[in-house]
């Protein structure tokens, strides 16, 4: 086979099928996106490969990758697209973002960065939709069917972009209640007396939010999660102390943060991206979106308490 542009005029319809399965790895998904069925995208597929006189995609690890001749048809393909959104409207209307934007994060950051992002990204442009997957995860190797994962702490990934996002700190709390009920710990050897409310240690997959165990290994579990909402609530409820981000837990007034010159901890967030979905537009938006909410929500992210000589959380740039 040769690897020319030049056998039948391929399809236009078919480069766009093209397009969805390079931007999401998999026949399935990019059916899905296009409202049509598994076997009719493998059978377009194969007749722009017989149109190209040759292999468009690779079978990998990760999903379906562009070959060389793959990677030149796509450009085409994008080529199709804009010109097709350009038909469909006015200039305005043309770039109007669209479309459907799967991403995973933890449950503290879909709640309190990603879903203010997603809002305001919508009222600009109310076509988009986004779908968010909440788990506390290392980064995934094969991301078939996400467009951005979120996770904590530097990932190790091939065939993605990473992108830090930037900081937020962990601190000790409890409610008034508690501390009422049972004393307010002064030093580590007093707080190493008291209940934990934090993740269910054999079910952790960050070795980043493995703290308290590291810190105050001496201190018992009393109500374990693998929810950061539970840790918060079973922390107002009395059920123990609880390891919580600063940005959560300042949220109620009933929480005392405790012993914050000893307990700052700082834990990165991180965007993984594969390259050929970040020319989506939809996702780019998305992207730019989430940074743009990091940064406006970075003194929330740091803490109320937190120490004046912790580490600078300036965004990256």
């Amino acid at each position: 086979m040769t690897s020319q542009l030049a056998g039948t005029a391929p399809n236009p319809d078919d480069l766009l099928i093209l397009l969805a399965v390079a931007r999401t790895g998999r026949f399935t998904t990019a059916a899905e996106s296009l409202g049509l069925n598994h076997t009719t995208v493998s059978r377009r597929i194969t007749a722009l490969e017989k149109a190209l006189d040759g292999r468009l995609l690779a079978h990998a690890v990760a999903g379906w990758e562009l070959t060389e001749l793959g990677e030149r048809a796509r450009t085409a393909a994008e080529g199709v697209e804009s010109a097709v959104a350009l038909l469909r409207g006015s200039a305005a209307e043309a770039q109007q973002i669209a479309g459907v934007v799967r991403m995973s994060a933890t449950d503290g950051f879909s709640a309190y960065i990603a879903a203010p992002a997603v809002a305001g990204l919508q009222r600009q442009h109310p076509l988009l939709r986004v779908e968010i997957v909440t788990v506390t995860r290392r980064a995934l190797q094969h991301r078939s069917g996400l467009d951005i994962e979120v996770v904590v702490g530097e990932p190790q990934v091939h065939r993605a972009e990473s992108i830090l996002l930037g900081y937020y700190n962990l601190g000790m709390y409890a409610s008034r209640l508690y501390l009422q009920t049972h004393g307010t710990p002064r030093s580590i050897a007093e707080l190493t007396q008291h209940p934990l409310v934090y993740f269910v240690d054999s079910m952790l997959q960050v070795d980043d939010l493995d703290a308290p165990r590291r810190l105050v290994p001496e201190m018992r579990e009393s109500l374990s999660s693998t929810n950061v909402f539970v840790h918060v609530e079973g922390t107002r409820a009395g059920a123990g102390i609880g390891f919580l981000p600063c940005f959560m837990a300042d949220q109620h007034a009933d929480l005392v943060r405790l012993l914050p010159e000893q307990f700052q901890e700082r834990l990165s967030y991180w965007m993984v991206v594969r390259a050929e979905s970040l020319r989506l537009p939809a996702v780019a938006a998305l992207v730019g979106a989430l940074r743009a909410q990091m940064a406006s929500y970075a003194t929330a992210l740091r803490g109320h308490d937190t120490p004046a000589s912790a580490p600078d959380d300036d965004q990256p740039n």
